[in-house]
């Protein structure tokens, strides 16, 4: 239990980071070589260099704010977190409010993969 609390804790301050636009704290929690889900064009985005690329180019964009709502392991193996997201046009209105799932696969802790699952709400 003790080790699932501390992995809830470690996603949110994940969460937080993003939310901050700290990329470096984001990467404390990214293996080196990550596979992250392309949520605009489809695909994935390969290493830390090419996730803090996208990510900058997304926030000059758009202003997305993405709030952690459950962390559960989904029987894969992966951990599943419910967020709530809000994306915002750079003007501040709001082009998006959608829950997703986000599910991450952990390789030594950290991130190595991140799929996104649309659940329709």
């Amino acid at each position: 239990m003790e080790d699932f609390l501390a992995l809830r804790r470690r996603i949110e301050r994940l969460y937080a980071a993003f939310n901050r636009r700290d990329i470096a704290e984001v990467f404390d929690f990214l293996f080196p070589s990550v596979e992250w889900a392309d949520g605009g064009q489809g695909g994935f985005v390969h290493g830390r260099a090419n996730v803090a690329d996208y990510w900058s180019r997304q926030w000059r964009a758009v202003d997305p704010t993405v709030t952690p709502l459950a962390v559960t392991t989904s029987p894969d193996g992966r951990v599943a977190v419910d967020v709530h997201q809000v994306v915002r046009d750079v003007s501040g209105v709001v082009i998006s409010d959608t829950r997703v799932q986000h599910l991450y696969t952990l390789d030594g802790g950290l991130v190595a993969r991140m799929d996104i699952e649309h659940t329709g709400e």
